[in-house]
């Protein structure tokens, strides 16, 4: 069974759940950082104090996502678009264990494309991938996503421009 389970950090109302999985996420985070941020990401911070940022900004869109209660991945939405009642835009970022590529992975991301769109009504899901991401990829045109853009000279990765590719769904139940 795959569950979703939000992981809370909010240090302004001093709330804190689901934080049995913070060890896990930080590592899994560290681990890919590589494909998930660029050169300005850390602005100063040491990776701790930025990943705990992140987790306290992005509150309550971020999930860890558990196989059968174990702990395979999390998945949050940023830069969302629209206002406090309806959710128009959000984008889209994902990691997994590398023991849950390939299947599950499809499985997972079509359960929470499902769980965007039905739940929070979102209209649409985009995703930010450096070119080179070819799983990503894969992933993103699996579930429907379609190539939107072509960013070059994006940003700064290890010193060096790099381009940005995005891609995007949109709600068809809309």
């Amino acid at each position: 069974m795959i569950e979703f389970v939000n992981l809370i950090i909010n240090k302004d109302l001093h709330e804190y759940r689901n934080t049995q999985y913070f060890t896990e996420v930080l590592f899994l985070y560290l681990r890919y950082s590589r494909f998930l941020d660029d050169d300005y990401a850390l602005d100063g911070n040491s990776f701790y104090e930025y990943f705990v940022s992140l987790l306290d900004r992005l509150n309550p869109f971020f999930w860890v996502i558990l196989c059968d209660g174990k702990f395979s991945g999390f998945v949050f939405l940023d830069n969302l678009i629209g206002d406090k009642n309806h959710i128009h835009t959000a984008e889209i970022t994902t990691c997994f264990l590398k023991e849950y590529w390939g299947d599950y992975t499809k499985y997972c991301a079509k359960l929470f494309l499902n769980f965007c769109f039905r739940k929070l009504k979102i209209n649409k899901l985009k995703a930010q991938i450096y070119p080179q991401n070819f799983r990503t990829k894969a992933i993103l045109r699996y579930c429907g996503f379609q190539k939107e853009a072509f960013l070059k000279n994006e940003t700064l990765k290890n010193g060096q421009m790099q381009d940005i590719e995005i891609y995007s769904i949109f709600n068809q139940e809309r």
